[in-house]
């Protein structure tokens, strides 16, 4: 039942920090532990200025409930080109060293996935290619050459839309080696003839001197990073990645029509519940959603226990055994049978925009258990 006790810890707790009159010890006590179940060792920073706008691509993962394409991943980064020095020397578009900063990514993250998409340019015309290198070391002017490793290769055709190259070899060697992040090389070639550059690339590699930051922000190459955390790992190792409803082997039959007529607000059934993250002094980081309905399970488990009560077999006998003797044992409890997830969009305290796919957040059914 690690999942029912999960959402219940996040039901109790966000009732807790809502509180009035709580004192700040106890306050920061829950906030400290519903952060940990979060998988967030602190809270983030407070930031008076503006949330950055959050790239489509992270929206759209989003918006569909979360699904990330990365099998085991329960998490989404994205990372922006990080400026230095060594642009200048990139000066056409068919070519661009591009660096992203990965060292905000917690120790405990497996990367699963990693794509680097690109959006498609519309003066180019006949098929080209796009490689991707990783730059294992970087070369020295008049001394030595860059060590490349080829890490993808697309072929590009006219059209519109985004590219996606692969760049997961490239992270999994930044994250195991964090001082040897040299950022990955990028070039577009024509198809079918031998190391000729493209002339008017098919996708956008770096920012042309006409264009302003905002209107290049939506166009730039961005790395989506796909990982999984620590506890999501352990939680599919141990097979306990949601809770399922349980279904009895056989269906009781003979139960006492004035059971069903009992007032339904007495009788174990799901009960509203919901989350405002502004009230909990959250919505200066979380992003999306406001807020959402968690739900929670309360009601009595009368004998005999009615079969939309949903009991295992085992409270079936422990309810019985109560009816005849309530000194030897209780009642059977009221719990979560059946849990879904949620999705959170929040910026982390390197600013950075993270899409976290959280397990059994949200009661869909409860039972006697």
């Amino acid at each position: 039942m690690r999942g029912a006790c999960a959402c219940a810890v996040v039901c109790a707790l966000v009732a807790l920090c809502a509180a009035a009159g709580l004192d700040e010890a106890t306050r920061v006590a829950a906030e400290k532990q519903l952060l940990a179940l979060l998988g967030l060792p602190k809270r983030p920073s407070r930031r008076s200025a503006p949330v950055p706008p959050i790239p489509r691509a992270m929206r759209m993962l989003y918006e569909a409930s979360g699904a990330i394409p990365a099998a085991a991943a329960n998490t989404a980064r994205s990372y922006q080109h990080v400026p230095t020095e060594l642009d200048a020397r990139f000066p056409g578009e068919h070519r661009f060293r591009l660096f992203f900063n990965l060292s905000g990514v917690p120790s405990d993250e497996v990367a699963r996935g990693a794509d680097l998409k690109f959006h498609r340019a519309t003066e180019g015309t006949g098929p080209q290619r796009l490689l991707l290198y990783d730059v294992v070391r970087p070369g020295r002017r008049g001394k030595t050459t860059p060590i490349l490793r080829l890490l993808d290769s697309v072929t590009l055709l006219p059209g519109e839309g985004t590219v996606t190259a692969d760049a997961i070899d490239a992270v999994r060697r930044w994250l195991l080696e964090t001082d040897q992040n040299h950022g990955l090389l990028v070039r577009v070639i024509e198809e079918g003839q031998h190391n000729v550059d493209a002339k008017r690339p098919h996708v956008r590699v770096r920012r042309r001197a006409t264009e302003d930051e905002e209107e290049w922000r939506s166009q730039q190459p961005l790395l989506l990073l796909y990982t999984e955390d620590a506890r999501a790992r352990e939680a599919r190792e141990n097979g306990e990645s949601r809770l399922t409803r349980n279904k009895r082997a056989t269906q009781r039959r003979g139960h006492r029509p004035h059971h069903r007529r009992k007032e339904a607000r007495e009788i174990c059934q799901r009960r509203p519940l919901f989350v405002d993250f502004a009230e909990v002094g959250w919505s200066d980081w979380i992003v999306a959603p406001p807020g959402y309905e968690a739900y929670f399970c309360q009601g009595d488990c009368p004998f005999p226990l009615a079969d939309h009560l949903n009991g295992t077999n085992h409270a079936i006998v422990q309810t019985l055994v109560n009816s005849v003797d309530p000194a030897l044992v209780p009642k059977a409890c009221c719990i979560p049978t059946q849990l879904s997830p949620i999705s959170m969009l929040y910026m982390d305290e390197h600013n950075q925009v993270v899409l976290k796919n959280y397990q059994d957040m949200m009661v869909m059914g409860c039972g006697c258990r």
